[in-house]
């Protein structure tokens, strides 16, 4: 092979007295990088930044605990032992991203409901912001080598060490990196939404739910390359269910919702096409 994407030997880096889990200091720069995108599209949008870091702070928490609890629900067997510890292991990752997101946008839909803002429109502020620290978030699974995809020789194939191989796959040296297949597609669909979002009179929520659909498209590719233990039923992985019924709820979401829903005042509802123009139903021949 002539190249080869290297991994890290450890996950873990020590700076003096102080220990630095890769994975828990990329969860960090996600989150960042979410709070700043969420906060210039709601600022734009007349919001203030005080909402954003108060969602942020109830939304993270919130998050990470339904990510974790999706994750041990769904694979109970890579729980570290002994099990009533490594259940808050969160360092050694393990957070399922469905579990993530129910729990933290719940939990974020309460705070703007109870400052008084629009929960669907600050659901379109947010969504190219969840995509991009998804894509962050996965150079976590490459600081712990975890989560690649079957055996590879491409040039690009990722080298995971003999100890965190499957023991079906001893003998390979190279993977699918599906890390960096996701990095790079949540990158740049979250570009594509906010050019949506700027082009397009987005009617709310319907760019969370394009968000949505996007995701579980690309999640549902990845899901079919990776090796990691999993639940399947009909020779497909849980999470490839999950990201096909997913896709199908939101994509229809997105057609009630930007050209179906009715909205007060209007007799025949409005399809939207562009930043200004709106064309009544009625009127379409």
């Amino acid at each position: 092979m002539l190249a080869s994407i290297p991994s890290p030997r450890t996950g873990v880096i020590e700076v003096g007295p102080l220990t630095i889990h890769m994975y828990g200091l990329m969860l960090l720069a996600a989150i960042a990088a979410c709070i700043i995108v969420t906060g210039i599209r709601w600022a734009r949008q007349g919001g203030d930044w005080d909402l954003v870091f108060r969602v942020a702070v109830w939304g993270v928490a919130f998050g990470i605990v339904g990510a974790r609890a999706y994750h041990v629900a769904t694979s109970w067997s890579e729980v570290p032992d002994p099990k009533w510890r490594g259940v808050f292991e969160v360092w050694e990752g393990g957070l399922g991203v469905w579990g993530g997101i129910f729990l933290g946008v719940l939990a974020g839909a309460v705070v703007v409901r109870l400052a008084g803002a629009s929960v669907v429109r600050f659901m379109d502020a947010v969504a190219p912001g969840l995509l991009l620290a998804q894509g962050i978030g996965r150079w976590g699974n490459w600081w712990n080598q975890e989560l690649f995809g079957k055996p590879t020789e491409r040039s690009w194939g990722l080298e995971i060490d003999v100890p965190h191989r499957p023991p079906e796959y001893g003998a390979s040296e190279t993977f699918h990196p599906t890390f960096l297949y996701e990095f790079i597609y949540d990158v740049s669909m979250a570009a594509v939404l906010i050019v949506i979002g700027r082009l397009f009179r987005i009617r709310p929520p319907a760019l969370f739910a394009l968000y949505v659909a996007i995701y579980t498209f690309g999640r549902f590719f990845e899901e079919l390359l990776r090796i990691d233990p999993s639940h399947e039923f009909q020779g497909l992985r849980l999470n490839a269910w999950v990201s096909i019924v997913l896709f199908a709820v939101s994509s229809l979401a997105f057609v009630w919702l930007q050209f179906l829903r009715r909205e007060r005042g209007e007799r025949g509802g409005t399809i939207v096409f562009g930043p200004s123009m709106s064309i009544p139903k009625g009127r379409v021949r």
